[in-house]
């Protein structure tokens, strides 16, 4: 507890008198358990923020039946890049095959698979091939995009030379 000593500390005897110097000593132990009791309770009432995952599914490596074949003109190849999203339909080394650009807005890249979604219907499948310079938030947002949109049908490659080539011939 708090405790004051009233003792002059100078000599007993003879000689001159002294004021008498009070000095203050304050006991600190108190305020140290109060303090670590109340970091005890913060930390023991305290909800922890549990983190918010999508949902991915893996095709499993062992199985070997075939997948259904899917029409060129039921799927859209989106090309996220650093800064913006390249998009097409049909295949890169035809003759006319035309690759657009967008941006990663809700007006942008959500837009353009909300509509062709309301146009071809369930079938429709997302085919995600990011480029060299993508970064990872880039291939997130592109799933936020296929979770926003109730896309369930899309799939994750590897950027081909093919469309590599038509981003160089395009000039965009």
């Amino acid at each position: 507890m708090a405790e004051i000593d009233s003792s002059g500390g100078g000599k007993k005897g003879g000689g001159k008198k002294r004021s008498k110097k009070m000095s203050t000593k304050i006991d600190m132990t108190p305020m140290v358990d109060l303090g670590f009791l109340l970091i005890t309770f913060f930390m023991l009432t305290t909800t922890l923020a549990k983190p918010v995952t999508m949902q991915l599914n893996m095709p499993d490596k062992t199985d070997t039946k075939e997948t259904s074949p899917v029409k060129l003109s039921e799927t859209l190849t989106v090309i996220p890049d650093e800064f913006k999203v390249y998009y097409y339909q049909g295949i890169p080394t035809e003759a006319g095959t035309k690759l657009e650009v967008t941006d990663y807005s809700d007006t942008g890249i959500r837009k353009v698979i909300a509509d062709l979604k309301k146009k071809i219907g369930n079938n429709f499948t997302l085919v995600i091939k990011p480029t060299k310079k993508a970064k990872y938030r880039n291939m997130v947002d592109m799933l936020d995009e296929c979770a926003i949109t109730n896309n369930k049908r899309y799939a994750l490659l590897a950027i081909d030379p093919a469309s590599e080539d038509l981003i160089k011939r395009s000039g965009k």
